[in-house]
């Protein structure tokens, strides 16, 4: 584990957060989708299942997604601004048999503000690190989705959409392609 546990987690939820607003359709086209990333990402803590707290998630993926463009002044000016807008006041908690982490924002606050404070917070953590270039766009020529690189050496290139495997198809078959021209 390269940051702390709540930090990956949290970078994990945000990537995945920004890539259902793709290319591809929308990713959360209703509540029943955002209740599957609610639980597939271990939130906690509150959740309406309604509308507009749907809206309030989808009104947030376009601040996120500009992280992964962003050199880090800008980065840094996100971040500020969504901690400041949510008066965030980090907190060491323990809960659900976590051990102790940062949160926040209350637990009860809306799930889009807990979502983007959470994300300010581990994006933070990349900032002093010196490791914002763990965040990435997939390297795919088809495909605008971000990741986030936890490996060890920084290898990471393509998206969790099957990017990397494409990449490697098309590789082969030129391979094949010239060794048969």
């Amino acid at each position: 584990m390269l940051f702390a546990h709540d930090t990956e987690c949290s970078l994990i939820a945000a990537a995945a957060l920004v890539n259902t607003g793709g290319g591809d359709g929308e990713g959360l086209p209703d509540v029943a989708a955002l209740d599957e990333f609610y639980a597939a990402h271990a939130y906690s803590g509150r959740h309406e299942h309604t509308e507009a707290e749907l809206a309030s998630v989808h009104d947030l993926r376009p601040r996120l997604r500009r992280i992964w463009d962003a050199d880090v002044h800008e980065v840094v000016a996100i971040v500020n601004g969504l901690l400041r807008e949510h008066a965030a006041l980090p907190q060491l908690i323990e809960h659900d048999d976590e051990p102790y982490h940062f949160h926040a924002v209350p637990r009860d606050a809306p799930l889009a503000t807990r979502m983007a404070v959470e994300a300010a917070m581990a994006i933070a953590d990349l900032v002093r690190s010196g490791e914002l270039s763990r965040l990435r766009v997939c390297a795919h020529p088809d495909c605008d989705n971000v990741l986030v690189d936890l490996s060890r050496n920084r290898s990471r290139r393509f998206c969790e959409a099957g990017c990397g495997n494409r990449a490697a198809v098309s590789a082969y078959r030129a391979r094949k392609a010239a060794a048969r021209g």
